[in-house]
């Protein structure tokens, strides 16, 4: 007996939980994406067995105008192509719609990235107060602060990264840093004298002010002693730079766009860049060569004695 479309997607699902063992949250994650699909082609009198690529490439399209990110056109393409597969495999239908579609193509929009000039001044310390007004607790968490941010620059961390970040992680002898990105990966990557003279002082001198009776061999904690969160580091960021005047939309990820862009700027070959930064591909690092490019430009048009701007001519009497 043939199986009604209309339990399809169902069969679909119950073969990823038993054969492939897939988690619950994965799961929802299929159907979520299946159930936006199918409502879509219902909305076009089409279903999964009368559907074409067209309908799918609409839909993907459709997703696109609404806003969707790379990433989510690409999961719900994964996830068409593991569904008609699948029915295809099943010979619930003759052809597989989903071979070699794509999904449409997303204009990047280029990292806003600080200028040198910005970083200086969010990394310049305000001046320490008289040792007999010391307040032992906010220097500590003035100079954890300091810490961090040379951190996320210097070593172009991501803020899951920072947080996670052990002492047993950092080697000052070789200079380096071992951190664990995206799947759990861990990356060893170096960090400048500046950075880590700060890093060394606060871990020395003022992280013990904020250890609470449960201690802990995470690098950066708040006041209450306990590990820093990504919102805590937010947070941190967003007033660091109001008391220093900066104007810039700052977070953690835009000190990881400037850390590879200044790299760049300054002689560093794409694939070191991209080794320490931890991407899988390089054409992921590549969105930054873009940036340097500008850079380039405006340093040619400032330099070059053709692209200055002429004095205006004078005119004949």
């Amino acid at each position: 007996m043939e199986m009604p479309v209309k339990n399809w997607l169902k069969m679909f699902l119950t073969y990823l939980h038993v054969e492939r063992g897939l988690s619950s949250n994965t799961l929802k994650g299929y159907e979520g994406d299946l159930k936006k699909l199918c409502k879509y082609l219902d909305k076009r009198g089409k279903d999964l067995a009368t559907c074409e690529k067209n309908d799918l490439f609409l839909f993907l399209l459709e997703e696109k105008d609404q806003g969707r990110s790379e990433h989510t056109l690409a999961r719900r393409l994964a996830t068409m192509r593991g569904l008609f597969s699948f029915l295809h495999e099943e010979e619930l239908r003759s052809d597989n719609p989903t071979e070699h579609l794509s999904t449409p193509k997303l204009s990047k929009k280029l990292p806003h990235v600080l200028s040198e000039g910005t970083v200086n001044q969010l990394l310049d310390p305000k001046e320490l107060p008289e040792e007999a007004e010391v307040d032992n607790k906010k220097m500590a968490l003035e100079m954890r602060n300091l810490a961090m941010i040379e951190v996320l620059y210097g070593c172009g961390l991501r803020v899951s990264e920072l947080v996670s970040l052990k002492i047993q992680d950092i080697d000052f002898t070789r200079r380096t840093l071992r951190c664990r990105g995206k799947g759990n990966k861990e990356r060893i990557v170096p960090i400048g004298e500046i950075a880590l003279g700060v890093l060394s002082e606060y871990l020395d001198n003022y992280r013990d002010f904020l250890l609470s009776k449960n201690p802990t061999d995470s690098v950066f904690l708040n006041h209450r002693g306990q590990v820093l969160t990504r919102q805590g580091v937010w947070n941190i960021l967003k007033k660091w730079s109001q008391e220093r005047g900066v104007k810039d939309n700052i977070h953690p990820h835009k000190f990881r766009h400037t850390f590879a862009t200044h790299l760049l700027e300054h002689g560093a070959d794409l694939r070191s860049v991209q080794e320490m930064l931890g991407h899988a591909d390089i054409a992921t690092t590549q969105i930054y060569t873009h940036l340097s490019r500008q850079h380039l430009l405006d340093v040619f048009q400032k330099a070059h004695p053709r692209c200055r701007e002429k004095p205006q001519r004078e005119e004949k009497l």
